[in-house]
């Protein structure tokens, strides 16, 4: 994708998101606003470059990778957003805390980070994923790691709703897969950073057969979602050190709930049908 489409997504999360992919000129220029976006909404763009100490081609060049045509559309799609701002995480676990006080913050910051996917999530990327999923001949899930847990709920939900559905986690059969996709095939890979290796190479491939490819991910820029024909992104915090904290799967199963819901909507009578069947196939399994 060569910019961030701006539909129904929030300016200030989705420079979070694109953050680590920026160079270090637009990253200044990315702190001041995020550190006063009111500021920034009553100057003009030579104020935001002369308050970064960067050139004003470089506020312009910002501007348009976060998919803005210039800086008086940004400056409006801020302004708009402000009314409504965006949640801050707060609140973070102490030593000290009680049981009850864990659970209180975690309970909150969750709530905020859902929050914060909805404000990210671009309608016009979910509606191109339905669209395809829709005509799919079949769908194939891609992950590896923790997201490879996040890929299998996917595989299981959409097989519940009478799509043919593949789960491909292992490296080497996610390569040999790919190479074989059809172009009526739809990939959908999950990975938090977009920067797994085994899954950039295997969908490298996939593409070049001119398969349909969706990408859920918290990195709007990677190396993953170059390859996207459609980008679904969710909100997440985690270091290094936190690899498949629960966060992510939480917002990244809030995503899958949503299209989900959408393409069962859309496609009623197909859905209804496929869900009736699986749930009599098991009934008798159950006390």
């Amino acid at each position: 994708m060569s910019k961030v489409s701006r539909d129904g997504s929030n300016t200030l999360l989705m420079i979070s998101s694109l953050y680590n992919s920026l160079t270090r000129t637009e990253q200044k220029i990315a702190e001041i606003i995020k550190l006063d976006p009111e500021k920034i909404v009553y100057g003009t763009l030579t104020d935001l470059a002369e308050m970064a100490g960067v050139g004003d081609t470089s506020v312009l060049r910002l501007c348009r990778k976060l998919g803005f045509r210039g800086y008086q559309e940004f400056k409006l799609k801020l302004a708009q957003e402000l009314v409504h701002p965006i949640h801050n995480v707060h609140g973070e676990i102490d030593e000290n805390d009680d049981m009850s006080t864990m659970a209180e913050k975690i309970t909150t910051e969750n709530m905020l980070f859902l929050q914060n996917t909805l404000a990210l999530l671009d309608m016009r990327e979910l509606q191109l994923a339905v669209e395809a999923i829709l005509h799919a001949n079949k769908l194939i899930f891609v992950g590896v790691g923790s997201s490879a847990n996040t890929a299998a709920d996917a595989k299981y939900r959409f097989m519940r709703l009478g799509f043919d559905s593949l789960l491909v986690t292992d490296s080497h059969v996610m390569a040999m897969t790919l190479a074989l996709a059809k172009k009526d095939d739809v990939v959908f890979a999950v990975s938090t950073s977009g920067s797994t290796k085994d899954l950039v190479d295997a969908v490298r491939i996939a593409k070049e057969n001119g398969v349909f490819f969706i990408c859920l991910t918290s990195q709007a820029k990677s190396p993953l979602t170059q390859y996207a024909d459609a980008v679904l992104l969710s909100s997440s915090k985690e270091s290094p050190l936190q690899g498949g904290a629960f966060r992510s799967k939480i917002t990244q199963i809030h995503v899958l709930d949503i299209l989900t819901t959408i393409i069962a909507v859309q496609s009623k009578e197909r859905t209804m049908s496929a869900i009736e069947r699986t749930s009599k196939a098991v009934s008798d399994k159950l006390y």
